[in-house]
């Protein structure tokens, strides 16, 4: 599931899954990965902290005290929210999903670590509708 949960951003297009891990040694200040590590989190937490300082891509704090992840993309530099990051993976997992089924996907149950916090599990909905998509439910990961 990491693969598919990478994100890049180049200079002609943004890639997911696959696409975005097999350029990230190249482009590793724009290839975005575990952005559900600090989704509804605030940029002073403490573990928001540790994480960005193992990131090679840059994450700062806006006015609210939410992260935002900075990347280049088309030759400019753009901030992104752990939810938009998270909706263009739920997005492409509709594709795929779509794709597969040869029919709309417009409903889905996502699945979010046990310890997620009921503001991460609101912002990781907020992602799938982002993406076009009803979350039905949030269930926790099987471990």
């Amino acid at each position: 599931a990491r693969r598919l949960s990478c994100v890049a951003f180049t200079d002609v297009e943004r890639l997911v899954g696959d696409a975005a891990k097999n350029q990230a040694a190249a482009n590793a200040t724009n290839t975005i990965y575990d952005a559900k590590r600090i989704i509804g989190q605030r940029f002073s937490d403490a573990t928001v902290q540790a994480d960005i300082k193992r990131f090679p891509f840059k994450v700062i704090g806006d006015a609210d005290d939410k992260p935002k992840i900075v990347v280049e993309f088309a030759g400019e530099s753009r901030e992104f929210a752990p939810e938009e990051i998270s909706a263009m993976v739920l997005g492409r997992m509709k594709e795929i999903s779509e794709a597969f089924l040869g029919k709309p996907v417009d409903k889905a149950v996502v699945t979010v670590p046990a310890y997620f916090s009921d503001a991460q599990r609101t912002a990781t909905k907020n992602a799938g509708t982002i993406a076009g998509l009803e979350v039905k439910r949030i269930i926790n990961e099987p471990t």
